[in-house]
């Protein structure tokens, strides 16, 4: 009995609780907005000043070379105190209030956020202040913020690491260690912001309380987490359910079927998006209850009785139900125009032909080339005698089993050596040349050629375009490099030649870089990104997304080219697309939205 009425006062707690964290996320967001919004302007003047536009994974130089550099960090490491301040510490307050009973003053609560910060301004404050931002989302535990919650290590970089058993063995060591040292040093922050413990006493009385209450901690988690996805799957019920039997009634009528299937995909797709929202508060709250029972504190949790306010519950139910239904009206009324988006996106096949031929040969050329691939992306290094060839690695110990590098080697003795790619071990291949691989391309597919290795310089781009020139094959070449001085040479050297950015971290305008194309990493492109750099004429590739379900996303984006190794999955992708039925194209356009 007991427990049932506990359960109860908790269930009360978060309902009630829903106006002001509405309210709470509001003003949060709001002022964190126009903070950042002061702090980047501060930044673009500082880049600005430079001669620069943006600073990207390729032009890192701004920050040690220039006297804007340190300036630069500094705003940095102060975006990120802001956001712990108002997107973590506000909330953590935020639930204590709530705990202890106390009426809901934003201003106050905001106040004693921003001041909170003062306690970071330490070696230890500082240090957790990265590990929330940079190695909690990598790790997938602990507290976070929304600015980083999608931070990642980019898939060129994980790709490596997941292929060489050390890096592999020491990556995850680290993982471990991170993790253990996310757990132990969980409640720190709680320590501080409600006990007023100075951030070393606050590890210290964190690890304690894990030690001790570890147990308890992962089945309160579990519980929450469960409760959480029951109450996402009964609202999936609750909507589906009326659905399904107003669909079998007009079953006969596709006109008002097509209606009632867009009014619950975006009924449902609102509803789980306005309950994530909750979530995370919910989180909050039920972490500093456990804060509080482990600290003996429980005494001081008194749930405030607030005042029943029906219009509040009127206006975040009534309110977005008309919303919706206007909006299905419209999505209904003009459909075509909406949802009937031809897909456009080019594949272009990495190192070649993708995973369809032994990488960077004339032969995944001519594989790229049967499959229909708009393009293929190679990799062209120098060797010791001046002359071009092709292949990905800073060495040719993976294909070639011959550790030496590109520039120590003539072209000779690069031609003696025999690619056995570890997917086709029984298909040798010979390490082609530029030139060879130029031939095999010209007339039939666009070459993205890489700039890559350490002979990539100025030099590389020279004789790049020398080659390409004497292939007379210009309108079916795209340079493209992870380093922007040698793309910002080439289009400003030879503006007849197509040239791409390849970046995977950027601030700034990025959409107004020096070139033609950008790459972005899969987890970096979004929509907002994506419009970006069309307004600026600019055409967007994204690499490498090889997984069936990131194919399909991007192809039905608007993003312009996807680079792949899996071409032949992506083409029939593609295929399939072409008959698609109004409910599949609601559907794509609902998941295109998150």
């Amino acid at each position: 009995m007991e427990k049932t009425k506990k359960n109860k006062k908790s269930a009360f707690l978060y309902i009630q609780t829903v106006p002001d964290i509405l309210k709470y996320q509001f003003f949060s967001k709001t002022i964190l907005a126009l903070l950042l919004s002061v702090l980047k302007q501060i930044s673009m003047f500082l880049i600005r000043s430079t001669g620069r536009v943006a600073i990207s994974s390729g032009d890192f130089a701004i920050l040690y070379k220039t006297w804007q550099g340190p300036f630069l960090i500094v705003l940095a490491l102060g975006s990120l105190f802001l956001y712990v301040a108002f997107d973590l510490n506000t909330q953590i307050i935020y639930a204590s209030r709530t705990l202890e009973g106390k009426e809901i003053r934003m201003k106050e609560i905001f106040r004693e956020g921003l001041f909170s910060i003062r306690e970071f301004f330490t070696l230890d404050g500082i240090g957790i202040i990265l590990y929330i931002a940079l190695i909690a989302p990598i790790v997938g535990f602990g507290l976070s913020i929304s600015l980083t919650r999608d931070f990642y290590i980019p898939t060129f970089i994980s790709s490596v690491i997941e292929s060489t058993p050390l890096y592999n063995t020491l990556y995850v060591i680290s993982l471990i260690i991170f993790l253990l040292i996310g757990v132990l040093n969980f409640f720190t922050i709680h320590g501080i912001l409600i006990s007023k413990l100075k951030s070393s006493v606050a590890d210290d009385n964190s690890r304690a309380i894990m030690k001790k209450h570890w147990k308890d901690y992962l089945k309160s988690l579990f519980r929450f987490t469960a409760n959480t996805l029951a109450v996402n799957l009964l609202s999936v019920v609750a909507l589906t359910v009326p659905f399904v039997i107003a669909a079998f009634i007009f079953q006969n009528r596709p006109y008002v079927l097509r209606f009632l299937f867009l009014f619950f995909a975006f009924l449902l797709s609102s509803s789980l998006a306005f309950l994530a929202s909750l979530f995370q508060t919910f989180y909050i709250i039920k972490i500093t209850g456990l804060y509080y029972r482990y600290m003996d504190m429980e005494d001081r949790i008194s749930v405030y009785q607030r005042r029943k306010k029906p219009w509040v519950f009127v206006f975040i139910t009534v309110l977005p139900v008309m919303g919706v239904l206007l909006l299905t009206l419209f999505s209904n009324r003009y459909f075509d125009m909406i949802f009937s988006k031809e897909v456009t996106s080019g594949i272009i096949a990495h190192r070649g032909g993708g995973s369809e031929a032994p990488e960077n040969t004339v032969k995944g050329i001519e594989a790229a080339i049967s499959l229909g691939a708009y393009g293929s992306e190679i990799d062209i290094q120098r060797t010791s005698d001046g002359q071009y060839i092709v292949n990905h690695d800073g060495n040719f110990a993976r294909l070639c089993s011959d550790g030496r590098k590109p520039e120590e080697m003539t072209l000779e003795e690069v031609k003696g050596l025999v690619i056995r790619d570890p997917n086709y071990p029984d298909d040798p291949q010979e390490v082609a040349t530029f030139e060879e691989m130029l031939e095999a391309a010209k007339g039939k597919i666009v070459l993205f050629v890489e700039l890559k290795g350490n002979t990539a310089d100025r030099q590389m781009v020279d004789d790049a375009v020398r080659i390409i020139r004497e292939h007379d094959m210009e309108e079916e070449c795209v340079l493209i490099s992870l380093k922007y001085d040698l793309i910002d040479y080439a289009e400003t050297e030879y503006p007849m030649m197509n040239t791409a950015y390849l970046t995977f971290v950027s601030f700034g305008n990025t959409a107004e870089l020096n070139c033609d194309y950008l790459g972005l990493e899969d987890e970096a492109t979004t929509s907002y990104v994506t419009d970006a750099i069309h307004e600026q004429n600019k055409k967007i590739m994204v690499w490498t997304p090889n997984e069936k379900e990131r194919q399909s996303y991007f192809l039905k984006s608007e993003v312009d080219y996807i680079i792949t190794d899996n071409v032949k999955q992506a083409k029939e992708i593609l295929e399939s697309y072409k008959d698609r039925d109004d409910y599949e194209k609601i559907l794509d356009w609902i998941i295109g939205l998150f």
